[in-house]
């Protein structure tokens, strides 16, 4: 089995994988940047086992990472607890897919896997992913396995976040599906500002991206992410698929055989 390893700016999301490549189960944490190696394993062995996976059962590990400074304490948590050499998306992995950005160094990890995740599941066809975490993410990935690049603007979380620590009188709220825009007290008014706004924003962006990536031809549109259940019933996508980014992790352990000995660091 392969456990798959997603580490965000807010959270850890992890998922471990049979060898057919169907889901077994799936582990999510708050993000915190001063954990250590032990206290990332321990958490790491104990959620697997309460899924009842045995540890000693996962053969690889493959990491999505944004956070440097999370990159070597997972390292050595994988090392120390399941005498495995995780293999990091980074450069020098194989991805099957061209980067067709002015620097395809700075493109992010987790956008790079909703990338290959998009173009195994939809193979062919032109894709806008649309990735719901603490900045929203847009990429383009044509039916040539080409990445394209996209847009990035704050999460949901950042902009709620933003309103209630930097305005003297606005509270922070819940992020809930709005019914209205017209709020009647400050906590609606935040609230459809958000769920309306957002709804708009991404509208917008995805219509443009998608002339602007693919002029008159048809793409298909996935949402992956936390908030993305958010906008389910808004006919905003073709698919929302929660696990994108850990779907492109695993399919990138496929593509890159052990042995390789790819971004060791000893």
């Amino acid at each position: 089995m392969n456990l798959c390893i997603d580490v965000g700016n807010s959270q850890l999301h992890g998922a471990v994988y049979r060898n057919d490549a169907s889901l077994a189960m799936q582990i999510r944490k708050k993000s915190s940047h001063r954990v250590s190696s032990d206290e990332m394993g321990l958490f790491l062995v104990s959620a697997l086992r309460e899924k009842g996976i045995d540890p000693g059962e996962v053969n690889r590990i493959g990491v999505s990472c944004v956070v440097p400074e999370e990159m070597f304490t997972l390292r050595v948590a994988c090392r120390e607890y399941f005498d495995s050499e995780p293999l990091f998306l980074e450069a020098g992995v194989k991805t099957r897919l061209k980067i067709k950005t002015r620097n395809p160094l700075e493109v992010g990890a987790d956008r790079i896997a909703n990338a290959i995740a998009a173009t195994e599941l939809y193979p062919e066809e032109n894709v806008v992913v649309v990735d719901f975490g603490t900045a929203i993410t847009l990429d383009a990935v044509s039916s040539e396995r080409e990445y394209l690049g996209g847009s990035i603007c704050a999460g949901l979380g950042l902009a709620m976040e933003a309103l209630g620590t930097k305005t003297a009188k606005l509270p922070h709220v819940e992020i809930v599906h709005a019914e209205n825009a017209l709020g009647r007290s400050s906590i609606e008014s935040i609230q459809g500002g958000l769920y309306f706004g957002y709804l708009g924003l991404v509208r917008e962006l995805v219509a443009k991206i998608g002339k602007e990536a693919f002029g008159d031809f048809d793409c298909r549109v996935v949402a992956t992410g936390g908030h993305s259940q958010l906008y389910d019933k808004e006919n905003l996508f073709d698919d929302i698929v929660p696990d994108l980014v850990l779907q492109g992790v695993n399919t990138m352990l496929e593509m890159n055989p052990m042995g390789e000995n790819l971004n060791r660091e000893d």
